[in-house]
């Protein structure tokens, strides 16, 4: 991907989103208007080590508890997460904190990737979603959603359309009037008509069902 195809973020590129999505679209008009504006576009600081482990250890766990686990695990590898630290760090330190084995392993994974070239976080913005998509799932313990989330809340992209979120899925269902929740695979060409602009849509779903976007971001 050039510089010249690098996809639009920031806050103006999601107001630019919203008038477009309120003339495509009479539901969307509506869900703008309750809801206010979408508070995506604007990238998560700090590094896609920081992001990333802060998405593993908040896999599958209430905010409140996942928070102080991540407090401890951030104390355990010295107070400052990079790949270097976390290697440095014992694997008993690691559980000690409060991580289950299969986090604990994941974050070394994370960090083992960053070294050996599956994840290559300097060159991560140059890229399309798809390929960051697939360099990312190369890592243990990301999936496919976790990767979708580091696209719309660390990078900022706003063509993402994260069909395997149930939010999404019944945001939409609810917000469209849908006899039934529309399942993944029902969800993904649904969305093609408000390219470039998913990710804002995706924010919208969540509103509609009064889900807040996911937390570890």
């Amino acid at each position: 991907m050039s510089a010249s195809t690098k996809p639009a973020t920031g806050v103006e590129a999601v107001r630019s989103a919203e008038r477009f999505l309120k003339k495509a679209d009479p539901v969307l008009a509506r869900l703008i208007a309750e809801a206010g504006p979408c508070t995506l576009g604007t990238p998560t600081k700090g590094t896609a080590m920081v992001t990333l482990a802060r998405a593993i250890v908040f896999q599958q766990l209430a905010g409140r508890a996942a928070s102080v686990i991540h407090g401890r695990f951030v104390e355990a590898v010295g107070g400052k997460v990079s790949p270097e630290s976390v290697l440095a760090t014992p694997f008993d330190e690691l559980r000690a904190a409060g991580l289950s084995t299969a986090k604990a392993n994941s974050l070394i994974d994370l960090a083992t990737a960053h070294g050996d070239g599956r994840v290559k976080p300097r060159k991560l913005a140059t890229l399309s979603d798809d390929e960051i998509v697939d360099e990312l799932v190369s890592v243990r313990g990301i999936g496919r959603w976790t990767a979708e989330m580091f696209l719309m809340f660390h990078l900022g992209r706003l063509d993402v359309w994260p069909t395997g979120d149930l939010g999404v899925r019944n945001g939409y269902g609810k917000a469209w009037s849908l006899n039934a929740t529309p399942s993944a695979k029902e969800l993904e060409p649904l969305g093609d008509r408000f390219r470039p602009y998913r990710s804002v849509v995706a924010w919208y779903c969540w509103a509609a069902v009064e889900v807040t976007p996911p937390q570890g971001w």
